[in-house]
């Protein structure tokens, strides 16, 4: 007896896997967004699918993250180039085009 062959429909389904983010990260991604907390409070509630009274007491003792803008130094001295700014050219071939005859 010959064994069934696999057909290739079966090997190319792919199976996608949806987790939800958990508390947590959904008010980290809402920091970033906002500063507003009534803004952050709904946004976390949505993505994790909740009421916002469940939300909101998470998200009130949640430490702002400080912003990328308020850890940098107010000047930053980059060194100069003597070789000049870089030039990055980039240019498309089109296909040839063969004229039937």
């Amino acid at each position: 007896m010959l064994a069934k062959k696999k057909s290739s429909e079966s090997r190319s389904r792919r199976v996608t896997r949806v987790e939800p983010p958990v508390l947590e990260e959904a008010i980290v991604a809402a920091q970033g967004l906002t500063d507003d907390i009534d803004s952050q409070v709904e946004i976390a509630a949505q993505l994790m699918g909740l009421p916002e009274e469940e939300v909101r007491p998470v998200v009130l003792k949640a430490a702002p993250q400080p912003r990328r803008s308020e850890r940098l130094p107010e000047r930053v001295l980059m060194p100069e180039r003597a070789d000049g700014p870089k030039v990055v050219v980039v240019e498309r071939k089109r296909p040839r085009l063969v004229m039937p005859r």
